[in-house]
């Protein structure tokens, strides 16, 4: 089994290797042990691992939800994952709907001021303050 320095593993992942460091002191990555030189090292599986975890943050999955995907049993039920992934689907949707909601009051906002005339006189400001 090849071993892997930090260094090589954040260059494979694409990540900072204060990333690396990082996701090894919350539990997501374990490194096999220690190089007689004392640079930690790493396996392909690890590599692997880093590769889910940047999908996962991609896709808006925070590190407590990785790491409880990480931590699904493989032999439980697949249903276990689509929920997550579902729950995550309606977090999104009802984002989307808050920031319509806040694009709506903007646009009203926006639609009581010509842009003309000094800021002391603008009725977004006005509307604001009350």
């Amino acid at each position: 089994m090849s071993q892997l320095r930090i260094g090589d593993i954040a260059k494979g992942s694409g990540l900072s290797v204060e990333t690396i460091r990082y996701y090894e002191r919350r539990g997501l990555i374990t490194p096999l042990g220690r190089l007689p030189s004392g640079y930690r090292c790493y396996d392909a599986h690890t590599l692997e691992r880093l590769h889910f975890i940047v999908r996962c943050k991609s896709l808006g999955f925070s590190l407590d939800e990785i790491q409880e995907l990480l931590l699904l049993d493989p032999n439980a039920e697949s249903a276990q994952v689509k929920q997550k992934v579902d729950l995550r689907i309606q977090q999104i949707e009802d984002k989307i709907s808050q920031l319509r909601e806040l694009q709506h009051s903007l646009h009203q906002l926006s639609d009581l001021c010509s842009g003309e005339g000094p800021v002391s006189d603008c009725p977004i400001i006005d509307t604001l303050k009350h």
